[in-house]
């Protein structure tokens, strides 16, 4: 066995453990309608631009709800919103509704970057909207998230919300689900099967005639323009019109994003910009509309990002972004996102904790992308209100395009990218690339360092924390994490699966994690919620129970602490920059 280095002994004044500046660091109080600091130009209270997309060419569909829910969630008889989501939306001045659509759409053919091919017009269709909002006015910052849903499963699946709803909602942003593909309802677990009494009406075939996805563009539209110019039933109730209307949507969804962006949008003009999360193809360059990439490494070592959309630079209406160590289906998604398939599908996805692990390597990387993804959002923001360009971030390296190959550090961790503190300063191995069967080789890897490799990288408690605290205070002042970046519950639940793994292991007893739970439950109460302070105490409890009930494993006690120290300071730094 390795020796282990002590302790660093523990100070009275924790939260002083960072000995450098934190000038300009955290910017914490901004809603998302302000402008993001960038480079060379410094953010200021400038009026918002009035928004140019009006839709006119789009038809208004004739909309219809709210749905009733006629059975409890979690029934069998599923008279309730496919996949509705367990998120407390209540204590949240937030609502769910279900709507439905009903129009006729224009039929287009892709082709590229060039404007896509009229095939047909005046197509009768039925689809849904999944509407996530506040509950009055006073919460809503006027910015409407459409997500474009992801049918990979042969279901409809909200990746971009699972990945950012808590931002989402800390921030005022109303969030829209649409179903505008075949599969989303016609599969064999598509919505009409599921609920034959509830999705029964809807059709996105025209009585079987269509057996594509030609109708899609036109209903994508349509379901924004219900958003923001509705003529009857308002999915958004009594909140004022959205000012902006951001599409976003992931994998499969963003590659018919593209296309969309590609074909449609110069037509339709209904949308104010596009977020591609984890794919997309080649853009024109031609148009006014912004376009924000967001891809994670995995994305870059798969080729789900293609070489030639790849290669295309960062210019006044494109940015992108790509996240080191990142997987395209990571731990955040599913987690959030399993137990609700299990409610509703009747299985969880794969790495799901505690079912068989089906690939090569343990899978599903713990770099929190959707801290960047949150902070994505918040500058598309900016960018289409006040005409602030998000700052750039540097590409993944590479050491090969055909395969495409990442360049690698001796750990095995990517080099370059976005480079947050769990890939920079790391505690596990996380990359974007596994092997097995069926979607690993999009899942990624997540393997712990041995305890020998921490005492060799870190001999200090404090070593890491410096280290860590420092990486996750330069993405900040690079604009890579959200301004509220410290109010994520993923700093949280990565100590309490954290403590966990070790109960796992029988390395921390059971006792003394359910003692160490009932702080961090509490502090993470305090710390979502805005409360750093509060959340500070007490993790600095925490931290003190950890050091007198771990005792016999001074490896399990050190990792404890590393993640909790890191975090108060963190805390502390927020703080000082709220003073």
């Amino acid at each position: 066995m390795p020796v282990l280095p002590a302790t660093t002994p523990r100070t009275p004044a924790r939260r002083s453990l960072i000995a450098f500046g934190l000038a300009g660091a955290l910017a914490v109080t901004a809603g998302p309608v302000a402008p993001a600091a960038a480079a060379g130009r410094p953010a200021g209270p400038t009026p918002p631009r009035q928004s140019t997309a009006t839709g006119a060419n789009v038809a208004n569909p004739v909309v219809a709800g709210p749905i009733a829910r006629t059975t409890p969630v979690g029934d069998s008889r599923h008279g309730y919103p496919f996949l509705a989501t367990d998120v407390d939306l209540a204590a949240a001045g937030y609502v769910e509704e279900e709507f439905f659509l009903f129009g006729t759409a224009t039929r287009y053919a892709v082709q590229g970057t060039q404007d896509a091919v009229v095939l047909g017009a005046d197509q009768p269709y039925g689809t849904r909207l999944v509407v996530r909002r506040p509950a009055n006015t006073g919460k809503f910052n006027g910015v409407v998230i459409a997500e474009w849903n992801n049918v990979s499963n042969q279901w409809d699946q909200e990746v971009d919300w699972f990945q950012s709803h808590e931002h989402l909602i800390r921030e005022g942003y109303a969030w829209v689900g649409v179903s505008a593909q075949r599969a989303g309802l016609h599969s064999a677990t598509g919505l009409k099967a599921w609920s034959p009494g509830r999705y029964g009406p809807l059709d996105l075939t025209v009585g079987g005639t269509v057996t594509d996805d030609s109708l899609s563009y036109d209903v994508f539209s349509q379901a924004v323009k219900a958003v923001r110019h509705p003529t009857g039933v308002d999915p958004l109730g009594r909140l004022p019109a959205p000012r902006y209307v951001i599409a976003t949507g992931h994998s499969q969804s963003a590659g018919r994003l593209a296309n969309y962006y590609n074909g449609v949008q110069r037509s339709a003009n209904v949308l104010d910009a596009v977020v591609l999360h984890g794919g997309g193809g080649v853009l024109r360059t031609d148009l006014a509309t912004p376009v924000f990439r967001l891809n994670s490494e995995g994305d870059v070592a798969s080729g789900i990002l293609p070489a030639a959309a790849r290669s295309q630079a960062d210019s006044p209406v494109l940015r992108s972004w790509e996240v080191a160590g990142a997987s395209h289906g990571d731990w955040k998604l599913i987690t959030d996102y399993g137990p609700l398939r299990k409610r509703d599908i009747g299985s969880y996805p794969g790495g799901y904790p505690g079912e068989p692990q089906t690939c090569t390597l343990p899978s599903l990387s713990r770099v929190p992308q959707h801290m960047v993804q949150n902070a994505v959002y918040d500058h598309t923001v900016a960018w289409v209100a006040h005409g602030v360009a998000p700052p750039a971030a540097p590409r993944i390296d590479m050491t090969g395009t055909t395969p495409p190959a990442v360049a690698r550090d001796d750990l095995g961790l990517a080099l370059g990218g976005i480079r947050l503190a769990q890939h920079e300063v790391p505690l596990r191995i996380n990359s974007g690339s596994n092997s097995g069967p069926g979607f690993c080789f999009l899942d990624g890897i997540s393997v712990p360092l041995t305890d020998a490799q921490l005492a060799t990288l870190y001999p200090t408690v404090r070593s890491y924390v410096d280290a860590s605290v420092a990486a996750t205070l330069l993405a900040a002042d690079a604009g890579h994490l959200p301004r509220s970046f410290t109010r994520d519950p993923a700093w949280y639940s990565d100590l309490r699966d954290l403590i966990g793994e070790y109960v796992a292991a029988g390395r921390i007893s059971e006792y003394a994690a359910a003692r160490l739970e009932d702080r961090l439950r509490r502090a993470e109460q305090a710390g979502t919620a805005g409360n750093t302070a509060r959340a500070g105490a007490l993790l600095e409890q925490l931290a003190d129970r950890a050091e007198k009930s771990i005792t016999r494993d001074p490896a399990a006690r050190d990792a404890v602490l590393r993640t909790t120290e890191a975090l108060i300071a963190l805390l502390d730094a927020a703080e000082r920059r709220a003073r």
